[in-house]
């Protein structure tokens, strides 16, 4: 509530800077590890939080106070933007705080994985698409987070707007995973993993045999993310898709921004399930996609889910706790979980 409220309010401002103050100070809201009441203080102000200033400090304890804000209402009212900061209010729904995440972690009636369940995380970047950590960058801070395995899913050539890989610079690639997997040899494995994009009428940008020398493929929309037509049959064909492992963020919403895909959601799940397709829950704060409720609608097929951080960087390993507290929401068994197989099942499963 709060975080949203000062979103509103950057959304309100006329100035660049006032409206870039309020941002930081939204995503430092956001990125709280415990609930905003407990840093309210005693004599009524709130203990000092970094990138918040004295005007978000207002807002916050008038949320507190209140429960609401009439100093952001009226900012909205007087700034003439009211209809896009009520569309950007319904393109928040179903997204969690950092404190929430890690409430959910911690609930113990609540069903589904834990940290300790997990063995690694399959979607994440390096330099050879749009990340920033080097590949045994990757492995070392998997490694610091218990991890058996992960996968390096760089981007498709058919993406080069995110740095996409072209085939020759996969075979380089392939090449740096087997050095450090040479490293780690029996205590670690990289997996060689694309993120290809999936294509308006739904098929993937890479063909059959170029598909066959990576170990882990995940298919993900990245256009046509702003329409409101229908893309079931979209959908659907990219999961029935010959050598697709995972559905990437399947919706492609964004916080605020944009909805993402329309489906018949259930209908892609079933066509998922019929082709041992995971679904993933993308943990990026800005995605978390699919959220708990689309997640619970997908348990009630027979699919199987795939929970990941989708990091640029090492630092961003930690975005697999939102996806994790997701899937605890939603009530997911571990066992339906392929991040919570060992190694050995996973790779049978990806080579069925």
């Amino acid at each position: 509530m709060a975080g949203a409220l000062l979103r509103d309010m950057a959304a309100a401002q006329s100035s660049t800077q006032s409206k870039w103050g309020y941002k930081r100070a939204a995503a430092a809201v956001l990125a709280l590890e415990e609930p905003l009441e407990a840093l309210l203080q005693p004599d009524g102000t709130l203990r000092k939080i970094a990138n918040i200033g004295p005007s978000s400090t207002r807002i916050l304890l008038e949320v507190l106070r209140t429960g609401g804000s009439a100093i952001v209402e009226e900012a909205v009212a007087a700034s003439g933007r009211g209809r896009d900061i009520d569309r950007s209010r319904d393109l928040r729904a179903n997204f969690l705080s950092r404190a929430q995440v890690l409430a959910a972690l911690r609930d113990v009636r609540l069903q589904g994985p834990s940290r300790d369940d997990y063995r690694g995380d399959l979607q994440m970047h390096s330099p050879w698409s749009d990340g920033t950590d080097t590949i045994a960058a990757l492995a070392r801070a998997c490694r610091r987070r218990g991890y058996v395995y992960c996968a390096v899913t760089d981007h498709s050539y058919g993406l080069p707007i995110a740095g996409g890989m072209s085939m020759e610079a996969m075979t380089r690639q392939h090449e740096e995973i087997d050095r450090v997997n040479r490293r780690y040899a029996g205590r670690f494995r990289v997996l060689k993993g694309i993120e290809a994009n999936i294509r308006a009428d739904g098929t993937v940008d890479m063909t059959r045999d170029e598909l066959r020398r990576v170990e882990i493929v995940v298919a993900a929309p990245h256009s046509k993310l702003r329409i409101e037509a229908d893309q079931t049959s979209r959908m659907v064909t990219a999961v029935s898709s010959p050598g697709v492992h995972i559905l990437g963020h399947p919706r492609g919403r964004m916080f605020g921004s944009r909805a993402g895909v329309l489906a018949n959601w259930p209908r892609v799940f079933e066509a998922a399930a019929a082709h041992h397709v995971a679904v993933e829950l993308d943990g990026d704060p800005s995605r978390q996609d699919l959220d708990f409720t689309l997640a619970h609608q997908a348990l009630q097929t027979d699919c199987v889910f795939a929970l990941d951080s989708d990091a640029h960087s090492g630092n961003q390993l930690r975005y697999t706790d939102t996806a994790l507290a997701h899937a605890r929401l939603a009530g997911i068994p571990s066992s339906r979980i392929i991040n919570c197989w060992p190694l050995a099942k996973l790779l049978r499963w990806a080579r069925r």
